[in-house]
């Protein structure tokens, strides 16, 4: 990563959370509590402690509550906000690629909103040489973004549908992206999009397209720091059970 340039932080917030409903009714995800804060905001204070202070946020579903919430309570962050219209029927591939304007060429932090984890993941991400991606390790099933590697640790597959036999853990969905890494992912993602309208799929198939051109990731395995998607209400009443001391506030 280039040290002279602090990176961006990127947060995809658009989705309708169907599966949690209930809760996500009258709110979007990330504006659910665990402990005594939101998951947005433990986001934001965690890429704040790691010296991020420009944020692009992409919001869709309860979007005004999100940039509501964000401008009151860090009014001093530069945050660009692009509303994903359409986010009923396009998945987090689009959220990304309209982020374009503030991210082709430079450095990024990227950052799914449903993520609850320990803060501590960002600098660990941050700090590791070239474009990197957090990984869990623990038993998988069909629903996990499993990740395959090579003797080097750098992805060689990274999909929903790879054999789990052969991946080495799950994607905590937590990336850096180098200015390098960047300028290729939206030429790729520009293809897909415009040329090839895969609006409905996982940004992960940019990934995966990327890497026979030389382009991925290395694996940062942050196992020993807690971190849980929270997917159900299922996983949401577990997160709240399962959330280190130490995180609570």
């Amino acid at each position: 990563m280039n040290k002279k340039q602090t990176p961006i932080g990127v947060i995809l917030a658009a989705g309708m959370a169907k599966r949690l409903r209930p809760l996500t009714d009258e709110r979007p995800k990330c504006l659910l509590t665990v402990g005594q804060r939101t998951l947005l905001q433990r986001t934001v204070d965690g890429m704040l402690a790691a010296g991020i202070d420009e944020l692009v946020v992409v919001t869709g579903y309860r979007g005004q509550m999100i940039r509501d919430f964000l401008t009151q309570h860090y009014p001093q962050l530069q945050i660009h906000f692009l509303d994903n219209v359409d986010y009923a029927n396009n998945n987090n591939i689009f959220s990304l690629w309209m982020t374009r304007p503030f991210t082709e060429g430079r450095d990024f932090l990227l950052l799914d909103s449903d993520i609850l984890f320990d803060p501590q993941i960002i600098p660990t991400v941050l700090k590791e040489e070239g474009s990197a991606l957090a990984l869990n390790r623990h038993d998988l099933g069909e629903e996990e973004m499993k990740i395959v590697v090579d003797e080097h640790n750098n992805i060689v597959e990274i999909s929903k549908t790879c054999s789990i036999e052969k991946a080495i853990g799950e994607s905590v969905g937590i990336e850096k992206m180098t200015a390098d890494y960047s300028a290729a992912l939206f030429k790729e993602l520009e293809q897909m999009i415009e040329r090839e309208g895969l609006i409905d799929i996982f940004y992960e198939r940019a990934f995966e397209r990327l890497i026979p051109q030389g382009h991925t990731f290395r694996v940062v395995d942050t196992t020993n720091l807690f971190s849980i998607e929270l997917d159900t209400v299922e996983d949401f009443e577990n997160a709240k059970q399962l959330i280190p001391a130490a995180l609570y506030d």
